[in-house]
C-alpha cells in the first residue's frame, strides 16, 4: 500500500537556509533579551565606600564617603540603628552646610550624620545606612569610643 504518490520533498540546500535563517532570528532575539537585562543591571552606577565613623559626639557622627563609580551621587539621608538607636538622621557635609551630599565620580567626602532621636552611647557599635537619591543603600559601622 503507498501513502504518497509523488516523492517530492524539500531541497537539503533550501532546508539549511531556512535552518540557518531560524538560528539568526532566535540569537538575536535572546541577545537583545540580554542585553536589556545587563542595561538594567548596570543602570544604576552608584558605587560608594564609606569609612569608619570617627568624630563621634552624642547626637553626632562623622564619614568619609568615597565615590568609586562613574556618575555623581546625591546622598539624601540615613538611618542610624544600634543600642538605643533605630532613627532616621539628617545629613550635611562635614562642614555643616545644609544636605544633601553631592559626591562627584572619583572625590571624597566628610559626610555630617546627626541623629533626629536619641543618643550615642560610649562603648556600643552603631550601623550607619548612606541612602543616595536612587534609593542605594550604603553600610558602615563603628563603635562610640
Amino acid at each position: 500500500m503507498k501513502l504518497f504518490k509523488s516523492r517530492k520533498a524539500l531541497s537539503p540546500v533550501v532546508a539549511s537556509i531556512i535552518l540557518i535563517a531560524v538560528t539568526v532570528a532566535v540569537s538575536i532575539a535572546v541577545a537583545a533579551w540580554m542585553g536589556a537585562l545587563t542595561i538594567g543591571f548596570m543602570g544604576s552606577g552608584e558605587r560608594l565606600k564609606v569609612g569608619t565613623p570617627y568624630g563621634w559626639t552624642s547626637t553626632s557622627v562623622k564619614v568619609l564617603v568615597t565615590n568609586e563609580g562613574g556618575s555623581p551621587v546625591k546622598i539624601t539621608g540615613a538611618r542610624v540603628q544600634g543600642y538605643g538607636v533605630d532613627t532616621i538622621a539628617t545629613v550635611k557635609y562635614g562642614n555643616n552646610t545644609s544636605g544633601p551630599v553631592y559626591v562627584q565620580p572619583k572625590a571624597t567626602e566628610e559626610v555630617l550624620i546627626t541623629l533626629n532621636s536619641g543618643n550615642f552611647e560610649s562603648g556600643y557599635e552603631y550601623t550607619i545606612i548612606l541612602v543616595t537619591g536612587n534609593n542605594n543603600e550604603f553600610r558602615t559601622s563603628g563603635t562610640k569610643p
